[in-house]
């Protein structure tokens, strides 16, 4: 009898082991994936911080109705963008991480090409908001 208490001791403890780890495993990716960076003036000081801001800029620029502001915007982010993450030397994005790239540019020119098309009108807010969030979650992939 002892050793089928035995049994069922360790088999107790060791399922409380697996499920106390998993837990632990669960917080502190929760704490990655809500990381927060320090901030300079409003600005993310992270790689990602000025294309979210500039982002950000737009996105408010259209809301109040501002579509050149918001145009313009877009264009500044699409051009810094470019030169960093696309030409840029051995630190930029699409060397260090192609794919990931890739990901990030095309949900940028997804929200972006209703700004830029549009700088006289406002672009469909629906599907302006859609492609902004995608944007930023995209991002925040890179930080």
């Amino acid at each position: 009898m002892t050793t089928l208490s035995f049994k069922k001791a360790r088999r107790v403890l060791l399922i409380t082991g697996v499920v106390l780890m998993s837990c632990t495993a669960s917080n502190f990716n929760t704490l990655a994936q809500e990381r927060r960076f320090p901030q300079t003036a409003g600005v993310d000081d992270s790689k990602m911080g000025p294309y979210r801001a500039l982002a950000q800029l737009s996105y408010a620029a259209m809301q109040k109705g501002d579509n050149a502001l918001a145009a313009k915007l877009a264009r500044i982010l699409e051009r810094n963008w470019d030169k960093a993450e696309d030409y840029g030397g051995e630190t930029a994005l699409s060397k260090t991480n192609h794919a990931l790239f890739d990901e990030i540019d095309k949900a940028m020119d997804r929200f972006i090409s209703p700004l830029v098309a549009h700088p006289t009108s406002a672009p469909d807010p629906a599907l302006l908001k859609a492609t902004y969030h995608a944007y930023l979650e995209k991002l925040q992939q890179a930080d």
